[in-house]
This record gives C-alpha cells, sequence and structure tokens, in this order.
C-alpha cells in the first residue's frame, strides 16, 4: 500500500502490519517484541492518526509490559517528531516511542517513576517528612498519548495523595493560569502545589468523593441547583479567557471518525447532525463562564454539596447550557451498569433534568447534549474495547432519543 492510498495513516496503524514496525521499535531500543495489542487509537480522519500498543517485550533484564505510541500524519513532521524515533514505512515516516518517553511530554519521563518522584517531592518540600521511592504508588488515571498524562501519586504512612498532570508547554501554561484564577476566585479546585520546567503540575487532592462514584448512591449526591451553583461561581474574568469551541461545533467531525469505522451509521448520524445544525447554529455564542468540560469525572462531593472541581485546562466564555449539557450526555451514556445502578443514575437523570430546563433552553439542552453523546461515541472505538461496535450503537441510541424528543 502506498501512503497515498492511506493520507493519515490510519488504516496502517490499525492493522496486523504495524507489527513489523513494533519490532523494529523494540530493537532499537535494545530487546525482542513478544505478543502485542492494540490499546488505544486517535484519528483525525485525513490529518493524522496516533496509537498505542500494549506489548510483551524481553529485555536483556527480563520481560515486561511496554506501551508503544506511533503517530502518523499527512504533510510530514509535526513538532517533537525530532524527539521520537523515525521510521519510514509504505514511503511513509512515522514517529514512534516508548512509553514513557513521549516525544511532546517530556515531563512523563519524570512523572512515570517513583524514584524522580521521590526526589521532587523532597525537592519541593511537598510534606513535612523526606520520603522513599519505595513510598510512591504511581497510577496512570488518564493518557492522551502526544497530548496529556495524569498520574495518581499515592504516598503512604500516613496516606497523602497528589495528582500529577504533564502537559504540553503551550497547554500548561495556560492551565496553570487558569488554576491560579479560579484558586484566587474562591472556586473549589485543586491547589497547585508544584509547577515544575518540564511541564509537570502536582496538584492537591480535592476534598470529598468524586461525584461519578457518588451518582450510584442510593440518595441523590447532590441537588441540580448545587452544580449550577458551582458553575456560577466562577469569576467573570473566565469569560475573557481564549474561547474554545462547544463540543456541538465538531459534531460533524466525530460524526466522521464513527462513520470511518462504522459506514452503517452514517444515515442515522447524518440525520442527527442535521437536526442539530438546525437547531444550534442561529444560537449566537456566550459570553458566560464556563467549564467547557463538565461531567460527573469532574465534580468531587462531601455531605451533600459539590466539594470541588478538577480539570479546569477548559474554561473560558460560552454558554450554561454546554456544560449542563455535557453533565446529561455523560450520565446518559455510563457503560458497564448493572441493574441497581441504571436505575439509580436514570432516576438521578429524572431528577436533575427538569431543574436544567429552568435554567437553560430544553431544546438546547437536549441538542448539545446529543452532540457530546456523538463525541463519547468514538470512546469505545479509540479504546479498542472488545465489543466496540455494540457499544458504539448503545450511545448513539442515546444520542438520537434526545434529538427525536426535540424533533
Amino acid at each position: 500500500m502506498r501512503a497515498t492510498d492511506d493520507a493519515d495513516g490510519s488504516l496502517l496503524l490499525t492493522s496486523d502490519r504495524i507489527g513489523a514496525l513494533l519490532q523494529a521499535v523494540v530493537e532499537r531500543a535494545g530487546g525482542h517484541l513478544g505478543e502485542w495489542s492494540m490499546d488505544h487509537v486517535d484519528s483525525n480522519p485525513g490529518l493524522s492518526t496516533t496509537a498505542t500498543y500494549v506489548a510483551q517485550v524481553h529485555w536483556p533484564y527480563g520481560e515486561r509490559e511496554e506501551l508503544i505510541g506511533v503517530s502518523a500524519r499527512t504533510g510530514g513532521r509535526g513538532s517533537g517528531d525530532e524527539r521520537a524515533l523515525l521510521f519510514t514505512i509504505d514511503g511513509r515516516e512515522v514517529a514512534a516511542w516508548v512509553y514513557p518517553a513521549d516525544p511532546e511530554l517530556p515531563g512523563l519521563q519524570r512523572a512515570a517513576y517513583p524514584e524522580r518522584m521521590a526526589e521532587l517531592i523532597n525537592d519541593e518540600g511537598l510534606l513535612d517528612r523526606p520520603i522513599s521511592s519505595g513510598q510512591i504508588s504511581l497510577a496512570m488515571i488518564g493518557y492522551r498519548p502526544r497530548r496529556r498524562a495524569v498520574l495518581r501519586c499515592a504516598i503512604a504512612d500516613p496516606r497523602t495523595t497528589f495528582y500529577v498532570k504533564v502537559q504540553k508547554a503551550r497547554a500548561f501554561a495556560e492551565t496553570l493560569h487558569r488554576h491560579r484564577l479560579l484558586l484566587d476566585a474562591g472556586v473549589p479546585s485543586p491547589v497547585v502545589r508544584v509547577a515544575t520546567d518540564d511541564h509537570i503540575l502536582v496538584l492537591d487532592e480535592l476534598p470529598g468523593r468524586p461525584l461519578a462514584k457518588a451518582i450510584f448512591d442510593p440518595a441523590p449526591p447532590c441537588t441540580a441547583e448545587a452544580l449550577i451553583d458551582l458553575l456560577d461561581s466562577m469569576p467573570s474574568s473566565v469569560a475573557a479567557l481564549e474561547r474554545r469551541p462547544p463540543w456541538s461545533d465538531a459534531v460533524d467531525h466525530y460524526a466522521g471518525v464513527i462513520t470511518a469505522a462504522m459506514a452503517d451509521q452514517g444515515p442515522r448520524l447524518a440525520w442527527m447532525c442535521a437536526r442539530i445544525h438546525e437547531g444550534l447554529d442561529p444560537i449566537e455564542v456566550g459570553n458566560e463562564a464556563t467549564h467547557g468540560d463538565f461531567h460527573e469525572g469532574q465534580v468531587f462531593v462531601r455531605d451533600g454539596v459539590p466539594s470541588g472541581m478538577l480539570d479546569i485546562d477548559t474554561i473560558g466564555p460560552g454558554r450554561r447550557a454546554d456544560d449542563l449539557a455535557c453533565l446529561v450526555a455523560h450520565l446518559s451514556t455510563v457503560q458497564r451498569m448493572n441493574p441497581e445502578q441504571k436505575a439509580t443514575v436514570h432516576a438521578l437523570i429524572r431528577r436533575w433534568v427538569p431543574v436544567f430546563d429552568e435554567r437553560v433552553d430544553p431544546v438546547e439542552l437536549r441538542l448539545r447534549s446529543a452532540a457530546v453523546i456523538i463525541s463519547l461515541a468514538t470512546g469505545p472505538y479509540r479504546g479498542q474495547e472488545p465489543d466496540w461496535w455494540r457499544e458504539t450503537t448503545w450511545i448513539l441510541d442515546a444520542a438520537e432519543a434526545l434529538v427525536r424528543q426535540v424533533s
């Protein structure tokens, strides 16, 4: 296959032929490739593809599971590629790395190792005692190759937990500014303990429990009004930050990603996108302070009220309906629930949505929720879940139900 037949590299990176490249990557690093499988794929149709693979690697010192990343793009090399391992396959150049040597996240090579995190914590005096690497347990919370990573750093005796966020240079500066903006205004958000030159943020753990767990409690974890109040507590200065497009602006892109993997869903997606554009395109952009990615995974609760919100990288001007729609979309697509959990979450949605309808236009809320759900429908494929096509169809059913409510 020629590179021109696969401009963004999506066919190459999702085929078994990538095994030869993975072998070359491992051999370049001094090892031998064993069994491997695809872990995650990010596709930007027509532009680029980045994928990660879980591989058993035989090193001179023993066997270990490794995460290997590979990127392909149209138009030649991108920023950071010079820090990756470069290979040519089918006439195209691809960039590869073995985690944590992500070419765009230099700080990850420090954040991913207990020894180096112990040095950082001790050098910055984050605790009232020195610690050793043996007291640190690191867990990956999220990794978007070449974009960002978040790790939980748990320290024993007594237990203390930090969250470590690693970003690209520009995103790091913007995120640090946003954290300080909210903290100075008294909005409950993680305290920044350290900001490093290699773009690491060390954050305090928020008090309380994640709303993502509390939604399964028998009693409601908080009221819809309290969630709105949390969002409305952001200072007006947030609306002066750089505007980021709402999820609905990219609905055609996400529909294209799904259609490329599931052609049979194309007509349904085209119909939904048309209805979403028809309802939302005439609406002016908003100038309220918004979170930008507000869902149950971003909120902590304690004693029946929100105790803070996470991942404030995306705060900026927008419409309150953007935030509330994002929450509705995520709650509507929680996967792998048992019947009791499903009933509890659906009851919570029925309790909260009428309150949201009083704060924002109900039609706008549902159409924006449907757009967010379409973006979420790319998740099972990107994560290469075993039954991703069935999960994707189920998620799209939720989007269609919302669109039909107002069509």
